[in-house]
C-alpha cells in the first residue's frame, strides 16, 4: 500500500487488519456511482427497471442477487440467506424467533468472552422474557485460565450440564479475541442431539473460513459484511435461516393459522408478489428472505455486491488454501529463534494464543505480548506503517487476508514486530516524524483488490 498524494515520498505501508475492516475493492466506487447514476435518472422507475449500462440490478431485487452471490460462500442455498440490517438487529431477529423460552427450557449458553455486542443482546432477550440472567444465561469459560481458547470437549460438556434446561446455544464461528475457529458441525450436531437450537455468529468466520452451514444443520446464523467480506464500514450484514425453519404452509395461513415458524414481521419480508397490492395479511417469503422486515437500502448493498463480484473469481476452497499458507507462515516466522540475532529474546517477549493447528483457526493470529509492552509496541508498528489492532491489556491481533496479503506482507511484517518488541523491551523506543501509516490516507487509499 502507497501514498502517492501530491508532496510526499512515497511510503509502503503493511496492512493486517482485514479482520477488523476489510480493504476496498476498486471496483466498489464505480458501483455506487452506477447505482448513484441510475436513482438520478430513473428514480422510482430503478425499482423495477433493469439497468443496462450496469452490473447493479433493479432497486427492487438487489438483496435478492446478493442473497445468491452469498450463498456459496456460507454454504448455503440462495433461499437460506437474506441480506439486511446489521448483526446485532439480525441477531435480536433471530432471537426473537428462535428464543422461546418455557418454564423448564429457559437457559441461553453462551460463550464467556463472546464480542460485547451479542452478550448484551443476549442478556436483554432474557430480560425481555421476565428472566434474571444470572440464572438464565449460562457462560462457557475457558477451562485452563492461562489459556483462554476453548476446547471442543469442554464446550460438550456444558452443555451436558444444562442441556435439560437450555433453549438455545449462541457461539463465535471464530472467536474474534483468540481467533479459535470453533468445530460447528460437531458443536450443532451435539447440540440437535440434546434437543437444543443453536445460532452461530459468524462475524470473524464468512470470508474467512469454509462453511457449509446447511450440510452442518446450523439452525440460524447471523455476520457482518466489513471484516473478510471488504464491503465497508458498518456494512449491511447477512443471515442464514436452515430451510427447515422457513417453510410457509399457505393452506394453513389461508385457513386463519400462522403457518409458518413465529418471527417478528415486516413488509419486505412479505411475499413479493403481493408485496404492493398494500394488504394486511401478511405471507411471508418462502426461506431466509422471509425473515426480513424493512426494504434494505439498496446504496448499502452496492459495496456488497462489488465484494462479492471478486469472491467469484475464485473459490472459498481456493481462499481457504492460501489463507493457511499465509498464516502457517506467520507462525513459522514468529516461532522461529534464528530470524534475528536477538531472536532468543524476543521470542521470550510474545507468546501466540491462537491453536497452532491450521482446522481450528482462520487468518488470524493473536499474539500475547509481556504485560506492559502493548502501547509502545503498537506506537512502534505505526511509525513503522503496520496497521494490525490490539485488544487491552496485551493481545495484538494480525490477520494476513489472503484476497490482498502476501506473504513479503508476513516477512516484513515479523522483522517490524519483532525488532519493535526487543527495542521497548530494552528501553529504545522514541517517537518518530508520526506513524507511516497514515501514508496510506493518500487519494488512491490503501490499496486496491480487483
Amino acid at each position: 500500500m502507497k501514498d502517492t498524494s501530491a508532496g510526499t515520498a512515497e511510503r509502503t505501508c503493511i496492512y493486517l487488519c482485514g479482520n477488523s475492516l476489510g480493504l476496498q475493492p476498486s471496483r466498489t466506487a464505480d458501483r455506487i456511482a452506477t447505482h448513484l447514476r441510475a436513482w438520478a435518472m430513473k428514480g422510482v422507475f430503478g425499482h423495477f427497471k433493469a439497468h443496462e449500462d450496469s452490473e447493479i440490478p433493479p432497486f427492487v431485487d438487489i438483496d435478492d442477487v446478493a442473497a445468491q452471490r452469498m450463498a456459496p460462500i456460507v454454504g448455503a442455498s440462495a433461499s437460506e440467506v437474506a441480506i439486511m440490517e446489521t448483526l446485532t438487529a439480525n441477531l435480536h431477529l433471530m432471537m426473537a424467533s428462535f428464543y422461546r423460552p418455557t418454564e423448564e427450557r429457559y437457559k441461553i449458553v453462551l460463550e464467556g468472552k463472546a464480542f460485547p455486542s451479542d452478550h448484551y443482546a443476549v442478556e436483554s432477550q432474557i430480560r425481555h422474557h421476565g428472566l434474571d440472567p444470572k440464572d438464565a444465561m449460562v457462560l462457557v469459560e475457558p477451562p485452563e485460565p492461562a489459556q483462554p481458547t476453548v476446547p471442543t470437549s469442554h464446550v460438550l460438556s456444558v452443555i451436558d450440564k444444562h442441556a435439560s434446561s437450555t433453549a438455545l446455544i449462541l457461539l463465535p464461528g471464530v472467536q474474534y479475541y483468540t481467533g479459535q475457529y470453533f468445530d460447528v458441525p460437531t458443536i450443532t450436531a451435539y447440540a440437535h442431539s440434546r434437543g437444543i437450537t443453536i445460532g452461530w455468529d459468524l462475524a470473524h468466520a464468512v470470508g474467512n473460513v469454509k462453511l457449509h452451514l446447511h450440510d452442518w444443520d446450523v439452525d440460524f446464523a447471523v455476520w457482518c459484511s466489513y471484516k473478510y467480506l471488504n464491503s465497508g464500514p458498518g456494512a449491511i450484514a447477512g443471515l442464514f435461516v436452515h430451510d427447515k425453519h422457513g417453510q410457509v404452509d399457505r393452506r394453513a395461513i389461508d385457513s386463519g393459522v400462522e403457518g409458518y415458524r413465529h418471527r417478528l414481521t415486516g413488509w419486505w419480508g412479505g411475499d413479493k408478489a403481493t408485496r404492493f397490492q398494500m394488504g394486511n395479511k401478511f405471507v411471508p417469503i418462502q426461506g431466509a428472505a422471509g425473515f426480513q422486515v424493512g426494504n434494505p437500502c439498496a446504496l448499502a448493498i452496492c459495496p456488497l455486491l462489488a465484494s462479492l463480484e471478486i469472491f467469484a473469481l475464485t473459490s472459498m476452497s481456493e481462499i481457504r488454501s492460501k489463507s493457511i499458507q499465509l498464516t502457517g507462515y506467520l507462525e513459522d516466522l514468529l516461532k522461529r529463534r534464528d530470524l534475528r540475532n536477538d531472536a532468543d529474546e524476543s521470542t521470550e517477549l510474545y507468546d501466540i494464543i491462537t491453536p497452532s493447528d491450521p482446522g481450528q483457526r482462520g487468518a488470524q493470529l493473536s499474539i500475547r505480548l509481556r504485560l506492559g509492552l502493548l502501547e509502545e509496541v503498537m506506537g512502534e508498528l505505526e511509525e513503522q506503517g503496520v496497521v494490525v489492532d490490539e485488544r487491552r491489556p496485551d493481545v495484538i491481533r494480525v490477520a494476513p487476508a489472503p484476497l490482498y496479503n502476501t506473504f513479503s506482507d508476513v516477512w516484513e511484517f515479523v522483522n517490524i514486530f519483532q525488532t519493535a518488541c526487543i527495542k521497548v523491551a530494552k528501553g529504545q523506543a522514541r517517537g518518530g516524524d508520526g506513524p507511516a501509516v497514515l501514508a496510506g490516507v493518500g487519494k488512491k487509499g490503501w490499496s486496491h483488490i480487483n
